[in-house]
């Protein structure tokens, strides 16, 4: 009877988490009242990577299949993950890559919004047309921008943050590049797709972050555009041994959670998250990707991130 309690409350907490695998990474420490006082906690002290791996302090409100309607009258399917917080936070973004859909950053943009930044994960056609993915997200951004309240009042409208992966990373920048009143980028291993796509990255004015996988592992389509044609404020790290796939972390059916190699890579998918959500705080928190870079210093030193550069 225990053992079938105990069942029933991992699934309830998966439920409610919006049926994304919850990895056993533990809770931070720091017991906030509030996101100003978090946001102290963390920039007072040196930056670490690993504090982000963990579950952060704030409860999450999800909202799946949220209907996005944009005035054109274009439907566009999305998740929310908003966080407890009352304060005006950032709106983080996230698109997904070929053949993925929105569930496969399910779990990240749950985690950004227990470190105090709301998320929305969207659908869009996940076999292209990238570009035209890229100025769809482009609008979207922009109806956001306008009317916040859409999706919540507490949006700081000045740290919209968009996240693209594979693909994805590809229309994120087009969006960008197009005019999106989007404040920064973190592109997980983008992939690179357009002839055009060079020209796109010389428009961006913007800070973006660049978290690769590593190469020697899985190799992405024109990854090394976004570093070359993105002209500056632009900084790439790689993730050591991760694959591509390991830039996303799905959501899962609950009794997923019981077998016994549920995660492939896992380690790495949790590093994806780290800086990620490292990422999104430094930018909310300051503005910039200062103290996300400070952050990664530890495992650059370490080796399990390498290939790190900036201009």
């Amino acid at each position: 009877m225990l053992r079938r309690l105990a069942v029933f409350a991992i699934i309830l907490l998966v439920l409610v988490g919006g049926c994304a695998r919850l990895p056993r990474t533990g809770h931070t420490t720091l017991k906030p009242t509030n996101l100003a006082e978090l946001q102290g906690q963390l920039l007072r002290h040196k930056s670490v990577l690993d504090e982000f791996r963990l579950r952060g302090p704030f409860g999450v409100v999800t909202q799946q299949n949220y209907p996005l309607n944009l005035p054109d009258g274009e439907a566009i399917a999305a998740d929310l993950y908003l966080s407890a917080p009352a304060e005006k936070t950032s709106l983080v973004i996230f698109l997904h890559g070929l053949d993925n859909s929105k569930d496969d950053h399910a779990y990240q943009a749950w985690h950004v919004a227990s470190w105090g930044m709301h998320s929305m994960v969207l659908q869009l056609p996940n076999q292209g047309p990238w570009v035209e993915n890229g100025r769809t997200l482009a609008r979207i951004v922009d109806y956001i921008y306008r009317r916040p309240e859409v999706v919540d009042r507490r949006i700081d409208v000045s740290r919209i943050i968009l996240v693209g992966h594979s693909y994805g990373g590809t229309a994120a920048a087009i969006a960008m590049a197009e005019g999106a009143p989007a404040a920064s980028g973190i592109l997980l291993d983008p992939a690179g797709i357009g002839q055009n796509l060079p020209k796109f990255l010389s428009q961006i004015n913007r800070p973006v972050l660049v978290l690769g996988a590593d190469e020697r592992v899985s190799q992405t389509r024109d990854r090394d555009y976004f570093y070359t044609f993105i002209r500056n404020g632009v900084a790439e790290i790689s993730i050591a041994g991760a694959a591509h796939t390991d830039a996303q972390y799905p959501a899962e059916l609950p009794m997923q959670l019981f077998a016994s190699n549920s995660a492939d890579n896992e380690e790495m998918q949790i590093t994806f998250v780290s800086a990620i959500t490292s990422g999104v705080f430094s930018f909310s928190a300051t503005g910039k990707f200062d103290y996300a870079w400070a952050s990664f210093g530890d495992a650059i030193r370490s080796g399990r991130i390498f290939n790190a550069k900036k201009k």
